[in-house]
């Protein structure tokens, strides 16, 4: 299962997410301040300074660029 933790109006965000429908992935998108808020965030992802973030089976991926060339 791929977890993309998205904001709006995030164009890397929304490449994550077709990436999983073009490649017929199980996702789940979480949206900033919807379903989590930036304390949160920083808790999960202490490093991060861009969106999207993504795990894959609670495996930290990275951003877009890192899930496209796992998933090759």
């Amino acid at each position: 299962m791929i977890e993309i933790w998205s904001k709006p109006q995030c164009i890397f965000c929304d490449r994550a997410e077709a990436l999983c429908k073009l490649k017929k992935l199980e996702y789940k998108k979480f949206m900033l301040d919807i379903d989590f808020s930036r304390e949160e965030l920083q808790d999960k992802f202490p490093e991060a300074r861009t969106f999207p973030q993504i795990t894959m089976d609670g495996v930290y991926i990275g951003g877009y660029t890192e899930l496209e060339k796992h998933l090759g």
